[in-house]
């Protein structure tokens, strides 16, 4: 999530009750003979924070500041020892090396060792949630999905079923953070300790052993490369567009589109956000000026309604101007708009390529080898060059007898023969983004 420019608002009590209901006080007496001390709830509440998204059962959507360590979680608390299986990585969906690719961390908490294969397969039904969603949909194969076991001392998780109810989890995940039943937070140290164990972490999903409907959406830059955690619970269908949304902000660089009534207007002199999604101007100023979604004004987005300026957005009602009426930026259950769209898509780029092959580029080939390229995304567009002069006859393969490639010149003359993967959907319009929709690998060939 980016809150850079729009951190000086802080969601009110008033402004949290009409989509998050009634909040009691904070910790209000003993919650149970083994919950957390005195001292361990004022260290975390005292110690650093973020600024987390909470997600109403409604879809609605808002925003608090919650403690980045869990009051649930003590190193002298027993069965916080690493068990048979903790840290264990399993792959949900492997799609190549992950260098090339997305790679989606799924971490659970609450789940003790003889509950592991219940995580697995919450986090595959997690992934298979996120990955119906478009543009994920078509992208599948640009991902890769890992599970990182972690193996609690008790099964569930803390507020469930009532606040009353302590569970002592490998990550401290808790419900009634900052008094809101619905917000699930957890302890961001322990998540990034079991994160560094997958291969890669893109993107991080805490899946909790819980079927009461809950979640968060953090802002947090880590080391690894991910800038977000997503908590959800795994025995709740409706959790998974959470992680949807959250992706929003970590993959496409995407504002919130809401906004709280009763703020103030945007002021102008805070100039241009730079998210990709909002605006201080009208369409027709961005289709003058070229800016932003432009390109997209006027077309039917598959949100519904049509790309134009609808103005509320970045948390203001006032001032700032969102592409469509209602995206997944705005509320749960909805689908990216056009821009959206494109913005995700370019983010998986960042981290993923269109072209892979099992020999490395730069491998020294002669005319016996046969060398094979895979195209992950469908529709992907190949061609091919040998010392830069396109070769016309292998346009489309994506396997070539290097015995069909004339290597002009003496013997052990030292050509370079390279293969060009493009990605021409049409979802992704601007020529900046396009760029990182190409990727070219080269190789050393002779006869």
């Amino acid at each position: 999530m980016r809150y850079r420019r729009f951190g000086s608002i802080v969601l009110t009590g008033a402004l949290a009750l009409p989509a998050l209901g009634t909040a009691p006080a904070a910790f209000a007496g003993p919650v149970a003979a083994e919950g957390p001390s005195a001292a361990a709830v004022a260290a975390a509440a005292g110690g650093s924070r973020h600024r987390v998204e909470v997600f109403a059962e409604d879809g609605s959507i808002g925003r608090v500041t919650v403690p980045a360590a869990s009051p649930y979680l003590t190193g002298d608390r027993p069965g916080l020892a690493p068990a048979a299986g903790d840290g264990e990585v399993t792959p949900i969906l492997r799609s190549g090396d992950s260098a090339g690719k997305v790679d989606v961390v799924v971490i659970g908490d609450g789940y003790t060792a003889a509950e592991q294969e219940k995580f697995r397969a919450d986090a595959a039904a997690k992934w298979q949630e996120l990955s119906a969603v478009e543009p994920y949909a078509g992208y599948r194969n640009l991902f890769n999905v890992w599970a990182v076991a972690t193996v609690s001392a008790e099964s569930g998780i803390t507020g469930d079923p009532d606040r009353a109810t302590v569970r002592n989890t490998a990550l401290g995940s808790y419900f009634w953070c900052e008094d809101i039943e619905r917000l699930l937070c957890v302890d961001t140290k322990a998540v990034e300790n079991y994160a560094v164990k997958a291969p890669q972490a893109d993107l991080v999903l805490v899946v909790a052993n819980t079927a009461k409907y809950g979640g968060a959406g953090y802002n947090v830059a880590s080391p690894l490369g991910y800038d977000g955690i997503a908590t959800v619970a795994g025995g709740n269908p409706k959790a998974g567009q959470i992680a949807v949304h959250e992706t929003g902000h970590s993959l496409g660089k995407l504002a919130d589109e809401y906004f709280y009534d009763g703020s103030d207007t945007y002021p102008a002199g805070e100039g241009e956000p730079a998210e990709p999604n909002i605006s201080m101007y009208t369409a027709d100023r961005l289709t003058h000026d070229r800016a932003k979604w432009y390109r997209w004004i006027g077309r039917t987005s598959p949100d519904g309604g049509v790309v134009g300026s609808y103005e509320g957005g970045g948390y203001y009602p006032k001032g700032l101007y969102r592409p469509t009426e209602n995206s997944i930026m705005r509320s749960l259950g909805r689908e990216f708009n056009l821009p959206g769209r494109e913005a995700m898509i370019a983010g998986f780029y960042r981290h993923a390529v269109p072209l892979t092959s099992p020999t490395p580029a730069g491998t020294p080939l002669t005319r016996t080898d046969r060398l094979t390229v895979d195209l992950p995304v469908p529709g992907t567009t190949i061609s091919w060059s040998l010392d830069g002069r396109v070769l016309p006859q292998l346009r489309g393969r994506t396997t070539v007898d290097l015995r069909t490639v004339p290597l002009p010149g003496p013997r052990g003359r030292a050509h370079t023969l390279t293969a060009t993967a493009t990605d021409p959907t049409p979802a992704v319009l601007d020529p900046a983004l396009r760029a990182g929709l190409t990727a070219t690998l080269s190789w050393p060939v002779t006869r």
